[in-house]
């Protein structure tokens, strides 16, 4: 049983910076992509940041330079920095990763953790 843990949420007032984590565990699986989704009160769940096996990222317009999305030294392992963070940032931030699990591909979502940026 393949799971995906985000965790490194909280409050922080606008100017600050948090990071996120993501872990996959479990079986034995090959990670293909990471990204971040997040999902605001009344909206639609967003792409923040993507990164591919080949270390090529992506992000949305409006965290461009600010957040920067990385692969952990363990394999299995992601990261969203997220630096001068504003109020309209706030939402529950989701890690979503592609696993190869004995050939197949499979779409994988972590629990959600809460970013408040609130002064």
């Amino acid at each position: 049983q393949v799971q995906l843990v985000d965790s490194g949420g909280g409050l922080v007032q606008p100017g600050g910076s948090l990071r996120l984590s993501c872990a996959a565990s479990g079986s034995s699986f090959r990670l293909h992509t990471m990204a971040w989704y997040r999902q605001a009160p009344g909206k639609q769940r967003e792409l923040v940041a993507g990164i591919n096996s080949g270390g090529i990222t992506n992000y949305a317009d409006s965290v461009k330079g600010r957040f920067t999305i990385s692969r952990g030294n363990a394999v299995n392992t992601g990261y969203l920095q997220m630096n001068s963070l504003k109020p309209e940032d706030t939402a529950v931030y989701y890690c979503n990763a592609i696993l190869e699990i004995a050939g197949i591909l499979k779409n994988y979502w972590g629990q959600g953790t809460q970013v408040t940026v609130s002064s």
